[in-house]
Formats: structure tokens, C-alpha cells, sequence
């Protein structure tokens, strides 16, 4: 484990080649899961991907690549890894350069590179997802959970430790290197059952705020993180179904339960 603060892990920044490669010195695989502050993802990625790269690199470790699918942009139809990059904004056109640089990086020799992929994540310690605090945290308050865009249309979600699993997977598979793959998640529902499942458990009704996206356009005004909701506001007001038969097809897919993954993350929100 390696953050910038060192606490509870090895102290690096991955944006510093000289510190990702000490960071990185004797790995056989490196797990890049690091992130930015979301209305910064352009001026703060690139530089992290090229350190994690050249760290790995330096320790001739495989690196496997926890994404999301905001490289593909508004699509029709379920999400497939062979669907062209269509981004519409900052965020999503970032996210497609840095997995465009990562297989590049691959195809030249310099680092033998994996990309995994999943929706939007639940799950212990997962805080700032559509389907965390503004989900979880606000049931156990006794408040509505709250989202954005259409409630009734089908959405994959994806519990933690499933994507956990899933990239520990193509760690372990030659075979997974050089591609980008759909990690599996548990079956699609709407973002309303959803919602009513955390309900179920915690023995309430179901309670659900939809912001509007008049709302979420004025307060990405003064709000940077708001400007990168409403930059993929599509994956909410239209269906947004993951496959992963690809992944399933090559190491088997095995995923928790909505109802199982719910109970272990509301649990972990208790605490």
C-alpha cells in the first residue's frame, strides 16, 4: 500500500518517477488504484500514470489498472471493451488518454500492462461514489438516499471487493495482459431497487431524492466536483448495463449478491 502521507502505508508520490520507482522496488505485480480529486483529473493523472508506469517498469512488475468506463462515453447499448472512446468533457477524455498511454506503454515493451474496468462501486470504506455516502450514510441517518438522473433504469453496480477480486485475477493470468476486461459485478438492477434493498435491510421504507439536472447544472457553477457529475450525467438518465461475459468467458465469474454485498456495507458504515 502506497500514499502520499505514508499513513498506514509506504510514503510515495506517484507523480515523482524517482519516489513511484522506490515505491515499486521489488513488486511483482503493481495494482495502480490511485486517484485525484475529481474536478482535477486533468492536471493531476497523467503525471500519476506516467510515474506508476515507469515505477513498475523499473521493478519489471506487471501493472494491472483499476478503471472506469467514463472513457467510453454516452453509449447505447450494453458496455463492451471493444466500444470506441467517445469522451465529452474533461474528466472522460482523461480517463481515455491515460488507458490510451497505459497500452501504449505495453505495446512499446515498456511495462506489461492490464486494464481493469467496473460501474459505479459500493462497499466498505467507499465514501464518495454515486452509491456511497449519498446511499448509504444518509439511510443510516434515517434520510433519503439521494441520486441523480432516472431511478427506473437499469444500472450495474459493483461491490469492492468483486472489483478487488477481479483485478487480483488478471494479475494472475498472462493471458490478461495487453487488454482491457469488464470485471464482473452482480446482475443489473434499477437504481430505485437498489435503494430499496439498503432500506430492506436496515427494516425502513424506501426513501430516494432524485436532484434534478437544472440542480446539478447551477451548482456545477461555483462547484468544480458538480462539473464532473454533470459531464456524465448520461450514465443516469439512460441505461447503463456492463457486460462482462468476456472476463467470464476467459477466468469464470464469481460475484456477491446485491442482498450479501448490501449487509457487509452497511455493516462497515455502522462502524
Amino acid at each position: 500500500m502506497v500514499n502520499r502521507s505514508g499513513r498506514g502505508a509506504f510514503a510515495a508520490d506517484a507523480t515523482d518517477a524517482a519516489a513511484a520507482r522506490r515505491a515499486c522496488e521489488g513488486a511483482a505485480v503493481v495494482f495502480h488504484c490511485a486517484n485525484g480529486p475529481y474536478g482535477q483529473w486533468a492536471s493531476t493523472l497523467p503525471a500519476m500514470m506516467d510515474g506508476i508506469i515507469d515505477g513498475a517498469a523499473s521493478a519489471g512488475a506487471s501493472l494491472i489498472y483499476g478503471d472506469n468506463l467514463y472513457a467510453y462515453g454516452p453509449v447505447d447499448g450494453p458496455l463492451t471493451e471493444d466500444l470506441p472512446y467517445r469522451p465529452v468533457g474533461p474528466n472522460t477524455a482523461t480517463r481515455a488518454a491515460l488507458a490510451t498511454r497505459l497500452m501504449e506503454a505495453h505495446a512499446r515493451g515498456t511495462v506489461r500492462a492490464a486494464i481493469g474496468r467496473a460501474s459505479d462501486f459500493f462497499g466498505p470504506d467507499v465514501h464518495l461514489s454515486t452509491v456511497g455516502d449519498e446511499v448509504f450514510a444518509r439511510a443510516l441517518s434515517s434520510k433519503a438516499a439521494r441520486m441523480v438522473g432516472n431511478p427506473e433504469l437499469p444500472h450495474t453496480y459493483t461491490f469492492i471487493d468483486n472489483f478487488a477480486a477481479g483485478l487480483v485475477t488478471l494479475a494472475t493470468h498472462d493471458r490478461a495482459l495487453g487488454e482491457i476486461w469488464h470485471v464482473p459485478s452482480a446482475e443489473t438492477i434499477t437504481a430505485r431497487a437498489f435503494v430499496e434493498l439498503v432500506f430492506k435491510q436496515l427494516g425502513k421504507p424506501p426513501r430516494l431524492q432524485v436532484v434534478p439536472r437544472v440542480v446539478v447544472s447551477a451548482m456545477a457553477l461555483f462547484v468544480p466536483t458538480m462539473t464532473g457529475v454533470r459531464e456524465v450525467l448520461y450514465q443516469s438518465e439512460h441505461p447503463w448495463v456492463v457486460d462482462h461475459s468476456k472476463f467470464a468467458r476467459a477466468f469464470g465469474a464469481t460475484t456477491t449478491p446485491h442482498a450479501d454485498a448490501i449487509a457487509r456495507t452497511l455493516a462497515a458504515f455502522r462502524q
